[in-house]
Formats: structure tokens, C-alpha cells, sequence
């Protein structure tokens, strides 16, 4: 059905998965809500609400994280180190062969 909308002439195509659905969750209502709490929020005058709130603001950003399991670390902690000493193999093989090829048109 929203494809039947979308092929009228002078009708915009949606772009997102969410438009294509007819799933959207932002109405208007949502939209001028969130508009007005966020010009209150404002009214102090200072960007951010200021040095009081920064605090409280960044104590309920740490609740969302998600934060790896033990498990989860160890296996990032061996993942970047395999892929440490891969990569210096790499650099250091390159380097010893242009080194070599250096001193073989520097010495004839």
C-alpha cells in the first residue's frame, strides 16, 4: 500500500526503513512536544542548562551503556592483539625487504 502512495505524481518516496513500513514513530504532536520541553530546558540562558546539570546528565548516560561482559573483554583484549602483532609482522616485513633493496642499489 505505501508504495502505491509513493508511485502518485508529486509524491515524495520515503527514505527510510521505518517510512517504507508506515512504522514511523515521530508524529507531529511527538515532534512539537519534544519542541517545547527542549526551549523550557533552555530558558536559563545557559547552553546545556549549565555546570549543575551537567552531572546528573552524564550519571543517567552511564545507566544506558551496555557494558561488556568479562568474557566480552577478554576476547576483544586477544582480538586486538593478534591484530597488533599481525600488523607489526607486516611493517616489520616490509621494512627489512625495502631496507634490502636499498643497500642492493646503493652497493652494486
Amino acid at each position: 500500500m505505501s508504495e502505491d502512495r509513493a508511485n502518485q505524481p508529486g509524491a515524495s518516496r520515503p527514505t527510510g526503513k521505518r517510512q517504507r513500513t508506515g512504522a514511523g514513530s515521530i508524529t507531529t504532536s511527538s515532534y512539537e512536544a519534544r519542541k517545547v520541553s527542549s526551549s523550557s530546558a533552555a530558558e536559563d540562558g545557559k547552553p546545556g542548562g549549565g555546570p549543575l546539570h551537567f552531572i546528573p546528565e552524564v550519571g543517567s548516560e552511564i545507566k544506558k551503556v551496555i557494558w561488556p561482559t568479562a568474557g566480552q573483554m577478554v576476547t576483544y583484549t586477544l582480538v586486538v592483539f593478534a591484530f597488533l602483532i599481525v600488523l607489526t609482522a607486516l611493517v616489520s616485513g616490509v621494512d627489512f625487504l625495502v631496507g634490502m633493496g636499498v643497500e642492493k642499489v646503493l652497493n652494486p
